[in-house]
């Protein structure tokens, strides 16, 4: 990809002086846009302006409104109040899908592709020509769908299997289905989160053909270099809420950075405890630690009492990497040391016996098993604690248990009440409180906050806290700034490689902008 930073703003006239649509109507309108799911505000009079011809950038943190927008833009949700227009008209009802699919188009960074159909099949679902008998006519539908990939410039064999095809291949199809009911506006959703380089140079090459083409296109995308390589206007949204639409080549990436983040000085995260001493002895060696297209070349330590965190947006390798000391996943190359010892490759049992403590991303399906009690979720790492001889003792469970429900300040009747019943908040300490029953060397958390109220938040961020002053080594590996606050220091993560090893004290510009992959000084 070019490195030359922002890129010049495409001439609107040039691309929609066909006399069919007037200039000054813009492609995708929405205005004063709010959504609200029970008490979560997830637009607050909201909106954003596509013109006709350019390639519009999308930005915010999580939960800033992006996803939300998306659905409303696409028919999927109404909105509690606000509207949506379509070159000047209103859209239509939520009930006509043909009528949306002419207007608009989303491709998701999760494919809509049916692997297990050809490339016709998949441009043509449900629209393929039939003969006098009623049966399918390939001979037609080939052709058809050939006539449709010459005609957007996308050479992939419409015989092929897709699921032989390659990310980029699939998403190119997809605009291309999308396109062939008439959208002209399509919505790229983190189009290039799995794609390499290469890839990407020739899905941006892909998008200013398009554009040449008179194709409009929303670009979402966490990496915040893309959008001065390829966008023309940027929108940003923050807290549910829109903030600024600028010409990309207008807006300073600080600005840019500084209005994701709501920072205008750049000031300081605060600092609440200290870090351990240098002489502490090393916990966690990870060395040269690769996995063929998640990341490579990963080295860092922890030492007994020092909180890490491992920042990145979607994509940066960094939950692989913590789901790689645990056990979940296998390395191609690298090695792993607790306390000196190093566990299996790929062994989730021999990680815990080197003494590792974990809570997983997602506490619905990886961090706790719903029909079970609390009791017998907090102690499922413990089982030889809990007997002799492999018979479980549900008194010396429910002791175990009723002491981390009291540490963890859970609330609950007892012990006995499924974790089902609980609130997502408490369950997530349910989850903390099984990592924690082993008496952890190390404590490897990833989104340990997600999905919990600002209370839950805090507490289980202190108790963090505690466990490292306690001596325990701790990894936590989000993107969320709230959770990395509490680290002694960060090392960021951009397209599997670790960019940025940031000591406490850092800013949020900083640690965000080297999360997008950019440099705020440029």
């Amino acid at each position: 990809m070019s490195g030359s930073g922002q890129r010049p703003a495409r001439s609107v006239s040039a691309l929609t002086g066909d006399g069919q649509t007037p200039l000054d109507l813009p492609v995708a309108e929405a205005a004063n846009i709010t959504k609200r799911y029970g008490s979560t505000v997830a637009l607050h009079d909201a909106g954003i302006t596509v013109r006709p011809g350019e390639t519009h950038a999308l930005v915010g943190r999580n939960g800033a409104g992006k996803s939300t927008l998306v659905s409303i833009l696409t028919g999927l949700q109404a909105p509690d109040s606000g509207s949506v227009r379509f070159s000047g008209a209103p859209a239509p009802r939520l009930s006509d899908r043909d009528a949306w699919r002419r207007h608009v188009a989303c491709v998701y960074q999760k494919s809509t592709i049916i692997p297990e159909l050809t490339v016709a099949e998949n441009l043509l679902i449900n629209r393929y020509d039939r003969g006098r008998s009623g049966l399918i006519s390939w001979r037609s539908l080939r052709r058809r769908a050939q006539e449709l990939l010459t005609a957007w410039s996308v050479d992939v064999d419409v015989r092929s299997r897709a699921g032989d095809l390659g990310v980029e291949q699939r998403q190119f199809v997809e605009i291309a289905r999308a396109l062939s009911f008439g959208a002209r506006f399509v919505i790229l959703d983190e189009p290039t989160a799995q794609l390499d380089a290469a890839a990407i140079a020739r899905l941006f090459a892909g998008i200013r053909d398009l554009q040449e083409q008179r194709v409009t296109f929303l670009f979402i995308s966490h990496h915040l270099q893309e959008v001065y390589e390829i966008c023309d206007m940027v929108t940003v949204f923050r807290d549910a809420r829109h903030i600024v639409t600028a010409p990309v080549a207008e807006l300073p990436r600080r600005d840019l950075i500084a209005a994701m983040t709501g920072e205008a000085n750049s000031l300081e995260a605060p600092r609440t405890r200290t870090g351990p001493a240098g002489s502490a002895r090393v916990v966690l060696d990870v060395a040269a630690l690769a996995s063929a297209g998640a990341f490579e070349d990963v080295s860092f330590q922890v030492r007994a009492g020092e909180i890490v965190g491992l920042a990145g947006s979607g994509g940066s390798g960094k939950t692989e990497v913590a789901e790689t000391i645990v056990g979940l996943r296998t390395a191609d190359a690298g090695t792993i040391a607790v306390a000196g010892r190093r566990p299996r490759a790929g062994d989730v049992s021999a990680a815990l016996a080197t003494g590792i403590g974990f809570v997983p991303q997602d506490r619905h399906h990886q961090g706790l098993v719903a029909g079970m009690s609390i009791a017998d979720n907090a102690t499922l790492t413990i089982p030889d604690r809990l007997g002799p001889a492999g018979f479980l003792s549900t008194r010396r469970r429910d002791a175990v248990a009723a002491a981390a429900i009291d540490d963890l300040a859970i609330k609950t009747p007892g012990p006995g009440l499924p974790v089902s019943g609980l609130s997502g908040g408490n369950q997530q300490k349910v989850v903390m409180a099984r990592a924690l029953a082993s008496d952890p060397r190390l404590l490897v958390l990833v989104t340990p906050t997600a999905g919990v109220d600002v209370r839950s938040k805090e507490f289980l961020l202190g108790k963090v806290g505690q466990v490292a002053n306690s001596g325990t080594a701790v990894v936590i590996a989000s993107d969320e700034l709230d959770d990395l606050r509490l680290c002694d220091r960060v090392l960021v993560m951009f397209q599997g490689r670790i960019v940025a090893d940031l000591p406490s004290g850092w800013r949020d510009q900083d640690i965000v902008a080297a999360m997008e992959g950019l440099t705020i000084d440029a």
